[in-house]
């Protein structure tokens, strides 16, 4: 409370605004994931693509996901600023924490234009082609695929640096506590793991864990910020270098 108004302070202000944008964009990413048409193998194309053919809010979905990424990515670039010391501890690791968020977001837009749009052009043209045209519209889907993969590989190695980044300011700023930072980038690591892992057998059943590890870390990291940023004070250390 601020001594004079009686108030909250508004020194926090910036601090919750980063952990309620971080749990929004979480929150959004695993709604639209559960409306996500997958209930085929992801890896069998034919049965996967069928499946997507026949969805009605394929492009709605992967817009919503691209939404919570963007949130996610405004949370960690908030709370890049608010924790970066004033007297320049961490400020490099920060800056390329921040550079690493901005790409990664880069990276989930121009996924979700091949995933969300050109996909769902592709694999509608096949399901609805004549038999003699089918095995070049499947091609042309399955390429689509395959630069999916990539897309989704690399942006999952560029997200998880950027968490593995983030995670190292919120350990060193020592404003809130330093498990959220720890959490933060062992969720980094299970995203490296899902970039190396879609990028040598696409979207296999050896993704599973990272994917699910990745999930919950998240889950964890982002609710322990959210209640550490609303209803958990400053650091005494904190305290003492703002008098």
């Amino acid at each position: 409370m601020s001594a004079e108004s009686g108030r909250p302070s508004s020194a926090r202000a910036p601090l919750r605004l980063a952990a309620t944008l971080a749990f929004a964009g979480f929150a959004l990413s695993v709604v639209a994931g559960l409306l996500h048409a997958d209930t085929a193998s992801a890896n069998n194309h034919p049965e996967t693509f069928t499946e997507y053919a026949r969805s009605s809010i394929w492009t709605a979905v992967h817009l919503a996901q691209f939404a919570g990424m963007a949130l996610l990515i405004a949370g960690l670039l908030v709370l890049l600023v608010v924790l970066k010391g004033p007297d320049g501890t961490m400020t490099w690791t920060a800056r390329f924490g921040a550079v690493a968020a901005v790409a990664a977001l880069a990276l989930y837009a121009a996924l979700q234009a091949v995933d969300g749009v050109a996909l769902k052009h592709a694999v509608d043209a096949w399901f609805a082609a004549p038999e003699p045209e089918r095995a070049a519209r499947f091609a042309t889907a399955e390429g689509i695929r395959w630069l999916e993969w990539g897309m989704r590989s690399y942006q999952s190695f560029v997200l998880g640096a950027a968490l593995i980044l983030t995670g190292a300011v919120v350990v060193g700023a020592r404003r809130i506590s330093r498990l959220i930072g720890y959490v933060m980038a062992l969720s980094g690591l299970a995203y490296l793991a899902q970039g190396w892992i879609i990028g040598a057998e696409g979207f296999s059943p050896a993704n599973t864990i990272p994917t699910l590890s990745g999930i919950v870390l998240i889950l964890v990291w982002s609710v322990w910020l959210l209640v550490s940023a609303w209803l958990g004070k400053d650091s005494p250390d904190r305290d003492r270098r703002r008098g």
